[in-house]
């Protein structure tokens, strides 16, 4: 029993001076987790605050924006969003939903200087949205070069996350040749991955283009093949050899898929066309 006790104080020491060794993986994996924890009690106050908000958007059109009826779900989200900033400073969704508040809402306490700044920062942290949103604004709230030069870069920030509206305003940006030279390849390659996330606009611009005869470039069979599963290749393949009209009516069925009207009138279009040279 001696010789134990004498024993169990230097036994402790080599423990704790095992610990010690291990600490720094300890303190990684703890610090991990409590990211991880932090992300995740954020996220579910990011969702609260946009359900909050999307029900603001699905009555607002019938009541005025100021509507004292829509306060109590904007203080919501708006709380919602600081909570889940506090709760996790790097989150930069929290940041983006709540510019978008302070931007666009008459919630108690917005503030458009406080709104912009979110943004950019969100943007900057890599928001794909933010992004998007900020290039928007830049191109419509500012007549400057230097404006559009900065809307151009993070409309292609976003683009390199694939983001379907800023794919979109690209191509259109190609399409027109506006800050850039006209490029309809790039152009048909933004509406194409556009579409390919089931953007209306992008599928009905796309469509439009291979009615008029544009040409699908080659760049954009190689890279679909490169980065396709082999079936998704072969209907590429036979899509590259494929009558224009049905690779348009394609792209009409995914927006009339995204409830797009245009969509729905192209479609009866084609129909009308094909039944006028049937009967010939």
């Amino acid at each position: 029993m001696a010789t134990l006790r004498s024993s169990f104080p230097s036994r402790l020491r080599q423990l704790l001076s095992a610990q010690g060794a291990m600490s720094p993986s300890i303190k990684l994996v703890s610090e991990t987790r409590g990211m991880h924890t932090r992300n995740k009690k954020a996220m579910e106050l990011i969702a609260k605050g946009w359900s909050a908000l999307k029900e603001v958007d699905r009555v607002i059109d019938y009541c005025e924006l100021n509507d004292k009826r829509l306060i109590p779900l904007l203080r919501t989200a708006k709380e919602n969003f600081e909570l889940a900033l506090e709760t996790d400073n790097s989150n930069s969704h929290a940041r983006f939903w709540l510019s978008k508040l302070h931007l666009k809402y008459h919630v108690p306490g917005a503030c458009k200087a406080v709104g912009a700044a979110l943004l950019v920062e969100a943007a900057d942290m890599g928001d794909a949205d933010a992004q998007y949103e900020l290039a928007c604004r830049l191109r419509v709230e500012n007549d400057y070069v230097q404006a559009d030069q900065q809307a151009f870069h993070y409309l292609e920030m976003a683009v390199d996350q694939l983001h379907p509206a800023a794919l979109y305003m690209l191509g259109a940006v190609y399409l027109t040749g506006d800050c850039v030279e006209k490029d309809i390849s790039s152009a048909i390659w933004c509406f194409h991955r556009a579409s390919q996330k089931g953007h209306a606009g992008a599928a009905i611009a796309y469509g439009s283009l291979l009615l008029r005869g544009v040409q699908v470039p080659e760049c954009l069979t190689k890279f679909s093949k490169k980065d396709s599963s082999a079936r998704t290749s072969r209907k590429n393949a036979e899509n590259s050899t494929q009558n224009p009209l049905e690779m348009a009516r394609e792209q009409f069925e995914i927006a009339a898929k995204a409830k797009c009207d245009l969509g729905f009138r192209w479609l009866k279009r084609l129909d009308e066309e094909e039944k006028r040279l049937t009967s010939l």
